[in-house]
């Protein structure tokens, strides 16, 4: 029989709460170790069974429920782990020291400095536009008054010099 054969759903589903709430809320205890979090799983389990109105066989209530506990507290679990994943990453992001963030700095800065010693002036224009500005090569063709095949020559010959240069040091 179904259960939407009773007239009065809210009495039903309040009847169903006083039946199996103990059982509920003890598996989300037993799954998340936190009373208030396994309270508030088992009232969502029921304030969404009060928002659908799909159909429910009354002999198979119990175990969609637990099952919806069952599933939520996963949910709850798995959020917890993305969380914490993200926590230890933002401490090791932080562990980084201020004088080895000016050295990175300092190394990028000669970096930078090396490719522009390196490289003649259009090589140089044509890869900072490329890379820093995230220009096409279209793009810096017409910036530049040139054809696409000159940029990407210069583009090619830029990446070459560096390639060579970054094999030898």
């Amino acid at each position: 029989m179904y259960i939407e054969c009773m007239t009065d759903r809210k009495r039903l589903i309040e009847r169903l709460f006083k039946q199996h709430y103990r059982d509920m809320y003890r598996l989300a205890c037993i799954l998340l170790h936190d009373e208030q979090e396994s309270m508030d799983i088992v009232h969502d389990v029921f304030a969404r069974l009060l928002e659908d109105n799909k159909p429910l066989l009354e002999a198979t209530v119990g175990a969609f429920l637990l099952s919806s506990v069952r599933n939520q507290c996963l949910n709850v679990m798995r959020d917890r782990k993305i969380d914490e994943r993200a926590r230890r990453l933002l401490m090791l992001e932080n562990e980084v020291s201020s004088s080895e963030a000016e050295d990175i700095e300092a190394e990028i800065s000669a970096l930078h400095q090396g490719i522009a010693d390196l490289m003649p002036p259009a090589c140089r224009e044509v890869i900072l536009l490329h890379y820093r500005d995230g220009l096409t090569y279209r793009e810096i063709a017409e910036r530049l008054n040139v054809s696409e095949t000159t940029v990407y020559k210069h583009l090619r010959n830029a990446l070459d010099q560096l390639r060579l240069t970054l094999k030898t040091t």
